[in-house]
């Protein structure tokens, strides 16, 4: 099973395992991983699932849909070059280890 480590701002990580397609924010709330509200349920239209993905992942993921582009512009933390929605983060084997870092709020 891959796995994901999600890195809380005070430095604790939470590693947990997923199952193909499912989604880095499914991943999280159904582990109980604190920092990702998902408050849409992941639907791309709220951005409480912003993530900071680690520079040596980006380059695996996905490019990103105009959707996702434009709700990272109302983030409750600052966008970054490495910002995505842990909801648009579809797992595979390839993204086995993946990390993101959760920022301080999500409102």
């Amino acid at each position: 099973m891959p796995a994901i480590t999600y890195i809380h701002p005070n430095g604790r990580s939470d590693r947990v395992e997923t199952s193909d397609g499912e989604s880095a924010m499914q991943a999280a709330t159904r582990h109980g991983v604190d920092g990702i509200l998902a408050e849409c349920g992941g639907n791309a239209m709220c951005a409480t699932c912003h993530v900071y993905v680690d520079e040596s992942w980006l380059a695996r993921l996905p490019a990103m849909a105009d959707e996702e582009d434009a709700l990272l512009e109302g983030t409750a933390s600052e966008r970054l070059p490495n910002s995505r929605l842990s909801c648009q983060i579809h797992i595979t084997p390839a993204l086995d280890g993946l990390i993101v870092r959760l920022p301080e709020r999500q409102v």
